[in-house]
């Protein structure tokens, strides 16, 4: 490939564009569109990572986060039937949580990449999964996060009330969260597939 870093780039940008605009539609009661696509940005990270190097990785990484931050200036200029598409929380938390789960899940899959092809890819899929989902959720609807950005209207986030309509009773958000964090984790299995086959067709003596 003439270019990896740029194919690179534009897959994350794809991803994280995509992941911006399914956001706003809801699939069921506790997930948006956004939670199927988003994940495989860590597959993104790691294919580039694993064929390119550290550093590779991380310019894709930093190129996603600009793209995160232009959708959300945009989709802050947005309005909504609730107001801005993107509130100023959720502005930085998923600015934040991109940046932090990327660039760990990075560093992990560095140290583990001389094990066996799919530990580095599983491993820092899913710490960088569970920082992402923690990150995210808490600074953009935690009602313990409320001084990031007063005026932002976060109590239906808070409401109380079954984790995901079955269990203990619990602020909304919490359940958007485990949801959330229940996708990823499957995407991270399925995205190994995709994963070993590339790494198949452009390092075979890898695996």
């Amino acid at each position: 490939m003439k270019n990896p870093l740029l194919a690179g780039v534009a897959a994350m940008a794809a991803v994280v564009v995509a992941s911006n605009i399914l956001v706003q539609h809801l699939f069921g009661s506790w997930l948006t569109w956004g939670a199927f696509t988003y994940p495989f940005a860590f597959l993104v990270t790691d294919l580039m990572n694993r064929l390119y190097g550290r550093e590779a990785a991380q310019k894709v990484v930093l190129a996603g986060f600009a793209v995160g931050v232009a959708c959300s200036l945009v989709g802050s200029q947005i309005e909504g039937e609730f107001g801005p598409l993107v509130s100023l929380r959720v502005a930085i938390g998923s600015g934040v949580a991109f940046l932090v789960a990327q660039l760990v899940d990075v560093a992990i899959f560095a140290r583990l990449r001389a094990g066996v092809w799919w530990r580095a890819p599983l491993v820092s899929s899913f710490v960088g999964s569970g920082l992402d989902t923690a990150l995210f959720f808490a600074i953009a609807f935690s009602a313990s996060f409320s001084f990031i950005a007063p005026g932002v209207d976060v109590a239906w986030a808070n409401e109380a009330l079954p984790l995901l309509g079955v269990g203990p009773v619990v602020p909304l958000w919490v359940s958007l969260a485990v949801a959330d964090f229940g996708v990823k984790l499957a995407l991270a299995l399925v995205a190994l597939v995709p994963f070993r086959v590339v790494l198949g067709r452009m390092l075979p003596e890898s695996i």
